[in-house]
């Protein structure tokens, strides 16, 4: 008991703290984005027709201008449906296609969730990049800056960024593993397609502990539903964790706070919450692989 409360104290913290360097950019998320209720199932049917019709700002070279800067819709404590309690908020599941809304887990794998908490010391907990797609609702403020060729998206936390090419090429090779993974985009109209690979296993979908390999693969989907909301769409595939792939979403809506920047945060690897993980027996989380 005394474990899992200093555990899920040091990760509260963290927390907290990322939240508050913004104070008005992560107050509470309002009811709705482009006129859509937030709730994911509802929001993805409801942003979808909008998206069809919706003519985008553009940039120069004609793309839709998704440049500024972005606030999540929901935190990453649980990407399942959850309950609010010490340092968390309340939330829906963001999974919208499995009938239970939750991750299909294979069986090995839904063992390991139970208690993945009490045993290993969360990856944000330690400064570490967030991964992708944990990127789109990590803490703190987001920013996306666009380039002929490329896509770069900023976060505040931990100084984490992608930079994201557009124009094609390929994957890097497959024994190179990234905590931020590789990604490559594309645009299909007004979507920017971007797919994913050559992740490290190393990060977590959310403080809770749900988690993925290195044979991960996401195609992540970002659209604009009207000039101050993006609809964000990742596709999971992991043979390795789940028994099948799954979906979820979650929104963008745009900061229009004057004068509004990132600021530099001083997270570290190495920090207190980490200590004080260690101190009460968690380990570092070192990926996952299934039983033989």
């Amino acid at each position: 008991m005394k474990r899992q409360f200093l555990g899920a104290l040091a990760a509260a913290a963290l927390m907290l703290a990322a939240s508050a360097m913004h104070a008005s950019a992560q107050a509470p998320a309002t009811a709705t984005a482009a006129g859509c209720p937030l709730e994911p199932v509802t929001f993805h049917a409801c942003a979808r027709p909008k998206m069809k019709t919706f003519n985008p700002p553009r940039t120069a070279d004609g793309r839709p201008d998704m440049q500024g800067h972005w606030e999540r819709a929901f935190t990453s404590q649980d990407i399942e449906e959850h309950k609010a309690g010490f340092g968390i908020q309340a939330g829906p599941s963001l999974v919208i296609d499995m009938p239970d809304r939750r991750i299909p887990y294979q069986p090995w794998a839904l063992e390991l969730k139970q208690d993945i908490v009490e045993r290993f010391i969360s990856p944000l907990a330690g400064c570490l990049p967030p991964g992708v797609p944990r990127h789109t609702i990590a803490p703190a403020s987001h920013q996306i800056i666009q380039a002929p060729g490329y896509v770069v998206y900023l976060l505040e936390y931990s100084h984490a960024y992608r930079i994201i090419p557009t124009a094609g090429g390929p994957h890097v090779p497959g024994a190179v593993k990234l905590w931020q993974a590789d990604s490559r985009g594309r645009w299909e109209g007004n979507t920017l397609v971007v797919d994913v690979t050559n992740s490290n296993g190393l990060t977590w979908f959310d403080n809770a502990g749900n988690f993925f390999s290195d044979a991960l693969h996401v195609v992540e989907r970002f659209t604009l539903v009207d000039a101050d909301t993006i609809h964000y769409e990742a596709r999971i595939e992991d043979p390795t964790v789940y028994t099948r792939p799954w979906t979820m979403v979650s929104a963008l809506t745009r900061n229009t706070q004057p004068g509004f920047e990132l600021y530099e945060q001083a997270c570290h690897e190495g920090n207190r919450a980490v200590e004080g993980g260690q101190s009460v027996g968690l380990e570092p989380y070192r990926g996952v692989a299934p039983p033989r």
